[in-house]
Formats: C-alpha cells, structure tokens, sequence
C-alpha cells in the first residue's frame, strides 16, 4: 500500500483536490485554471487505454495528422506557372534553428528536375590542368564535411518595399531555410582538375530545365563553398537539388546551383541572365548594383506574428524570431514592443554560427494593449539591421532584391497580428 492510500486518498482523488483547488502551483501567476477537475487529466484517456500504431505503420515517419497545417505555401498569383515560382517556409510553426527538410522552402526556374545518382555528372573545364568529370561514386571519396548554413533567396522581402503587402511572416521572410549540409568542399574538387593561375572565375551549371548558370569569384569558391548532397543527415530532397548540389554560405541563394551538373573555370564573368537582367539591385536612378552576393543581417519576429497571434489572453507571454547574416554570426537581437521607441536585448539561446540563422527569445507581461512588435540585429561585423526607410533613402523602391529591413507586425487587443508600416 502507498503513502497516499494508507492516508484514505487515491491518486486520482489527489488530483482532482488539487486541481479544484485553483492554479496556486503555476510559476506565471496569469494562466487561466479551471473551477473543477479536467477529465483530461483525472479520467483515463483512449490512447492510455488501447494500443497504438505498431513500428512498421511509417516506415518513414511524418508529422501527426494535428500538425498538417504545418506546410509549405505558395502565392498563386505571384507567378504564372509553379514550373518557375517558389514557395515558403512557415516560419511561424518552427523553433531552433534547423529547418525540417520537408519544409525548405522551394524555388524553381524550370521545374524540379528528377536525375539518378547513377546518370549524374559533374564535369570541371575551362582554365583547369586536366578537364575531368565526376560521377557520384567519385564524389563519394572525397573527404566529408558538415556544416549548418542558412540559404535566403534575394527576393526575400522583395514585395515589402513598396510597403506592406502580405500578411504573414511565412510570405514576407518565408524564402529562407536552415540545414545542415553534409558534402565536399568546393576547393577539393577544383584541386583535382589544377585551376590555372588565370582562372579567377567559376560559372556553375545546373542541370535543369531552366539551364540555371551563375558567375562565382574564385575567392569565394576555394574559401567555403561545398558540393552538398546530404541535408540533415540524409539525402537531398528532389526539390533541393537532388543528388548534388552547390553549396555558397551566406550568399543569395541564386548563386546555390541545384542539380549541379558543370563547372567552368574563366579568367572574367559570364554575365549570365540571371546576374544581368535578374538579382541586380535596381536604384532609384534606373542604373543595377552588380554584385550584390552577400545577404546581409536580418531578422524577424515569428511568433506572434500575423500568422501566430496571441490566444492565450493578457499575462506572461513569450516573443521569438530567428536573426542571421551572411557576413558571419549574430550576437545580439533587440526587440521592440512600441515601434522603435524602447528597445530591449531579446535572449539568444542555441547554436550561433557562422552565416547561420540565430534563435532570440524575449519574455513579457502583456497587459492587452496594443503592441508594434519589431527586430532588429545586429552582426559580428557591427552591421545594424537598418529600418525600411533607412534602406529607401539609399536605394529607392524599385529594387526586388535585399531587402533586409525591419519588419512591424501591429499586435491588436484581442491578439491578432497585421503587418504594417510605421516611420
């Protein structure tokens, strides 16, 4: 006989006495209690008394059906097909760092090509010592890496310019994930073939429909860029270039060449489609920034946010968003809860690494009052994240690309979220 049935009490009569009790044992002091006993915890519950689904019912697991909300979502009228289009992560449904591979967002210039290890092929050539080419089995015996990296698509942000147009952090920031890729780095690849003294640049060939080609400095290709064919510890996805595919930490995303099929080694740049009449940064005077790789700090708040409104009512209340830089990690978060006016550091917790997303949290008592919720970080180089208007000043609104300003989600007195713009 235990303690509690020798003292005439059963377990369950302790519950329910301590639960009709009131919430005295919450550390928040603001959670709503039940007046009575909750059958969910005094009564035995279905799943307690039958038994579940066995080990083999997924043979690959997949979310509970009460998260299949949690998706990837596209704008259908952004594009005219989705064979060249994108779509986004939910950024207000995760946590950490690390983006689940089913959720990575996708961009496609020609559809997601569907290509066997065993028919695919990397071929080096131009200004190298002896032209090779490279099946996946070769690929495999070079020594392996691992590395966390964010990957941003220039047009992130890209419909915000002009002011604020779709509501929800998914749509606004959503064209940004954060794995860890397994590969081979860049530089031992090229070493193989010998890059002539000349060779100062590398045009990077996807396999795809679209015949996606971008110019790479050589600097930055011998620096940090890998050969990845593993996400999170397994295989590429189709959508994200399976089986191979080119790996630019920190850099626009453009430039991360899926289905990587050929690299040409040059002595100047292509001036390809794609760094010509596409991701150039359009100024107010008409003229295009050349060159605009690096994606500069960033941040946004997640959760609340359009998407992730506060249900829970005045009280205790968690704020958290994710940071990153493509100039290396991200130190600090400050956040905002009336537009700009106060500022106060958010708490970094996890991982920080280099051109990494970064998790921030910032805990509050909220009266139910309305809010202006904002970000802003700050990265290991000192760059501040600058306002919207700081960033137009400088370079108009008729660019697409990088834009890395902050973000306002209007928090209401019942709790829902609207994006908007203030000064």
């Amino acid at each position: 006989m235990d303690e509690m049935s020798h003292k005439g009490t059963s377990r369950r009569g302790f519950l329910r006495a301590g639960l009709a009790a009131g919430g005295a044992l919450t550390a928040l002091g603001t959670a709503a209690r039940a007046s009575g006993p909750d059958p969910l915890i005094t009564e035995v519950q279905p799943w307690a008394s039958q038994l579940g689904d066995g080990v083999d019912v997924a043979p690959y697991g997949m979310p509970i059906r009460f998260e299949e909300h949690v998706i990837r979502r596209n704008v259908e009228w952004l594009t005219a097909e989705t064979a060249s289009s994108i779509n986004f992560t939910p950024l207000h449904e995760l946590d950490g760092i690390i983006t689940p591979n089913g959720l990575c967002f996708e961009r496609h210039h020609g559809g997601a090509a569907e290509i066997a290890k065993s028919d695919w092929r990397l071929m080096i050539n131009g200004l190298v010592e002896t032209p090779l080419v490279f099946t996946f089995a070769d690929l495999m015996r070079f020594p392996r890496v691992n590395k966390i990296h964010f990957l941003e698509c220039a047009a992130n942000g890209g419909m915000e310019w002009a002011g604020a147009q779709l509501n929800g952090c998914q749509f606004t920031h959503g064209m940004i994930h954060n794995v860890m890729y397994t590969g081979v780095m860049l530089k031992d690849i090229l070493a193989e073939a010998g890059v002539k003294t000349e060779g100062k640049w590398l045009l990077a060939e996807g396999a795809d429909a679209s015949g996606m080609t971008r110019s790479i400095p050589m600097e930055k290709a011998l620096d940090d860029c890998m050969i990845a064919f593993k996400m999170n510890g397994e295989m590429l996805r189709k959508e994200q270039g399976y089986p191979a595919r080119l790996v630019v930490p920190g850099w626009e995303g453009n430039m991360w060449i899926k289905w990587i099929r050929r690299l040409e080694v040059g002595d100047q740049p292509w001036e390809q489609r794609e760094e010509t009449s596409k991701y150039t940064d359009t100024m107010e005077d008409g003229r295009s920034r050349r060159w605009t790789w690096v994606m500069d700090a960033k941040s946004v708040i997640t959760n609340p946010s359009p998407q992730a409104p506060i249900t829970h009512g005045p009280g205790r209340t968690v704020i958290t968003g994710v940071a990153w830089s493509g100039r290396g990690t991200i130190p600090r978060v400050d956040v905002t809860l009336n537009g700009g006016k106060t500022w106060f550091p958010a708490r970094m917790d996890g991982p920080s690494l280099d051109k990494s997303m970064h998790r921030f949290y910032y805990e509050f008592d909220w009266d139910g009052s309305e809010l202006l919720l904002q970000s802003r970080a700050v990265d290991s180089t000192g760059y501040v994240q600058p306002t919207k208007n700081q960033l137009r000043a400088f370079r108009g609104v008729n660019s697409v690309y990088h834009n890395n300003g902050i973000a306002t989600w209007w928090v209401k007195p019942d709790g829902s979220a609207e994006n908007v713009e203030i000064s």
